[in-house]
């Protein structure tokens, strides 16, 4: 996506293009961060809602996993851990 012009208001706020704001699905009252990267350029990034993270971690699954003193686990007793640990890889 192409770089955007705004401007600064009297209070210091900007206006984040509608374009941007979809992408994002930024909505009104969303979180978000702001910070100065080494190059001296403002990073504006969404912050996590509550229903992101419920979306995030309800695909975690829910079983005993034993995990040795080596860090091992036996995948056969754990088959959804060990599929879900694999997904991305």
């Amino acid at each position: 996506m192409k770089s955007k012009m705004t401007k600064l208001s009297s209070k210091g706020q900007i206006v984040i293009p509608i374009d941007m704001r979809k992408k994002l699905d930024l909505q009104d009252g969303d979180k978000l961060s702001i910070f100065l990267n080494e190059n001296n350029e403002l990073v504006i990034k969404k912050l996590p809602t509550a229903l992101d993270w419920h979306d995030l971690i309800k695909n975690i699954p829910n079983e005993k996993v034993d995990i040795d003193k080596n860090g091992q686990y036996d995948h056969q007793k754990s088959p959804n851990f060990h599929k879900w640990m694999f997904e991305n890889k």
